[in-house]
C-alpha cells in the first residue's frame, strides 16, 4: 500500500494524477496536499514544501520527487517497464533534473496564483 500526496490544485499536476487515478489500483491511496490532515503532519514537511514536489510513502519510507514517480509508476499497470528504465543510474540523473526544473516552475506558477 502506498500513499500519494499531489496538490490537486496544480492543473497540471491533477490532470496527471486523475489518469493515474482512473486505474482504480486499490493499493494506492491518494491524498490532496491542501485537504489539512493528520497524515500531512506524519510526513513533517510544511505545506509549501509538499507543493514542491510530489510525495509518496512506501511502508515507512517518504519519497519526494523524481524518486516519488519511481515509486508510483512501478505500482500502475503498463509503467512498470517506465519506472524500471527511468530508474537507471545515469537516466535517473537526467529525470530527475528535468522533473526538478518542471516542479519548480509549477511551483512558481500556482504560487502566482496563475493555475
Amino acid at each position: 500500500m502506498i500513499r500519494v500526496y499531489y496538490n490537486q490544485k496544480c492543473t497540471v499536476c491533477n490532470i496527471e494524477i486523475s489518469h493515474y487515478k482512473k486505474k482504480n489500483i486499490s493499493n494506492i491511496i491518494w491524498v490532496d496536499i491542501n485537504n489539512p490532515s493528520k497524515d500531512l503532519k506524519i510526513l513533517g514537511k510544511s505545506h509549501k514544501e509538499m507543493m514542491r514536489r510530489l510525495h509518496v510513502i512506501d511502508g515507512k519510507t517518504i519519497y519526494s520527487g523524481a524518486s516519488a514517480f519511481i515509486i508510483l509508476w512501478s505500482n500502475l499497470p503498463n509503467y512498470k517497464l517506465l519506472s524500471k528504465i527511468l530508474n537507471l543510474p545515469i537516466i535517473f540523473q537526467v529525470f530527475n533534473i528535468f522533473y526538478e526544473f518542471i516542479a519548480f516552475l509549477l511551483f512558481i506558477k500556482n504560487n502566482r496564483g496563475l493555475t
